[in-house]
């Protein structure tokens, strides 16, 4: 595979893709009809997101990409393989900023404030589907979806400074049934 822009895989060979081609993936991301229509729903709210809100970076972290106030999204593109890979990304830090849009006083040092968005982020993106699910070698028929979601979040929520192992446990245990349930913009979970 070339550096071909409409392709969705990338040309590396175990090393992710490149910051280009991931940018490119970025591009086609905000054209998949989730992606805009959250997008759409941040506009009619006052929060546009400007051509440099979403940006592919080498990061070398071991994650997939991350939102942070006033500056945006980043998706790293050594972790990122396919255009799959891109858009589920995409789509979950843009509930983040969608979050952060919607909650005035959204506190990302406050635990139960950061699990929440993290709940939210996993389950309505589409980060446990079964599938997704199978492919990181989870196989469970029953009960899959919110247990990789407390699995998630408690991955997210622990990497947090502000946040012991036992304080975003209780934050996550404390606002699940609120923020699990809460599927905004969508009328259900998509």
């Amino acid at each position: 595979m070339s550096g071909d822009p409409d392709s969705d895989f990338s040309s590396a060979s175990g090393n992710g893709m490149t910051v280009e081609e991931c940018q490119n993936m970025i591009q086609r991301s905000l054209r998949t009809p989730m992606v805009k229509f959250l997008k759409e729903q941040m506009e009619k709210s006052g929060c546009g997101i400007g051509s440099n809100f979403i940006r592919a970076i080498r990061c070398e972290a071991g994650i997939a990409g991350g939102y942070e106030k006033h500056k945006g999204i980043v998706i790293c593109s050594e972790e990122m393989d396919h255009q799959d890979d891109v858009t589920q990304t995409v789509f979950h830090e843009l509930i983040h900023a969608y979050d952060e849009c919607h909650a005035a006083n959204l506190d990302w040092t406050d635990c139960a404030h950061h699990a929440c968005s993290e709940i939210r982020a996993n389950h309505l993106s589409g980060n446990c589907h079964y599938k997704r699910e199978l492919l990181r070698g989870y196989v469970k028929i029953k009960g899959h979806e919110q247990e990789c979601v407390r699995r998630r979040v408690m991955k997210s929520v622990t990497a947090n400074p502000y946040c012991s192992e036992t304080a975003a446990k209780d934050a996550m245990e404390a606002v699940w049934d609120s923020c699990y349930n809460d599927t905004k913009p969508f009328d259900r979970a998509p």
